[in-house]
């Protein structure tokens, strides 16, 4: 294979961190979609309309409070974490000149941004999606206590339900900070 057909196929930086800010984007369209879904829901405290069989593990009220705090705060450090990747992108869009169009991002042709404000705004967005998933998974895990009972009662249900947020979900956080990192460096 010769050396202009291997280099055509290789991506450009540029086109790199456009792809990497489209899919900060697109995560965070689906995480503010399900915050929606999940803000136009309203739960209950009612025993009633709860899995709980005793009225002294029913959430308070101020789960309830926090639960729809939770899922706000989490809207908008997702719509933060979306402004600005979407930001840096068309920053790049707008510092086109004349460069050669690649394939890989739909025929678009790449411009050239500052190293350091495109490591910063992708610091800054990615720092936006982590207190996101933050603040989502603490919503969840008062949904999950505003249904199944308050971790006090030490229920199996509440803690099977909220295990796998408080232990998967800090896992792929710190990959995905560690990629964000390695990113920064290059």
């Amino acid at each position: 294979m010769s050396d202009v057909s291997h280099s055509r196929r290789k991506l450009t930086t540029t086109a790199i961190h456009i792809m990497a800010l489209d899919s900060i984007v697109n995560v965070n369209s689906l995480f503010t979609f399900a915050l929606f879904l999940g803000l136009t829901w309203y739960p209950t405290t009612n025993s009633t309309a709860t899995l709980i069989a005793s009225a002294d593990c029913a959430a308070s009220s101020a789960i309830a409070e926090d639960l729809i705090a939770f899922h706000v705060y989490s809207f908008s450090f997702f719509l933060f974490s979306s402004l600005i990747a979407l930001a840096l992108k068309q920053a790049i869009k707008i510092t086109t000149r004349g460069v050669t169009v690649s394939a890989a991002t739909n025929n678009m042709a790449m411009g050239h941004l500052n190293t350091a404000t495109l490591r910063f705004g992708m610091l800054v967005s990615a720092t936006g999606s982590v207190f996101g998933y933050g603040f989502l998974v603490m919503a969840l895990v008062d949904l999950v206590q505003i249904k199944l009972g308050v971790l006090g009662c030490g229920s199996l249900y509440t803690y099977a339900a909220i295990a796998p947020l408080v232990i998967l979900v800090p896992m792929a956080l710190v990959v995905y900070v560690f990629l964000v990192l390695h990113a920064f460096t290059r």
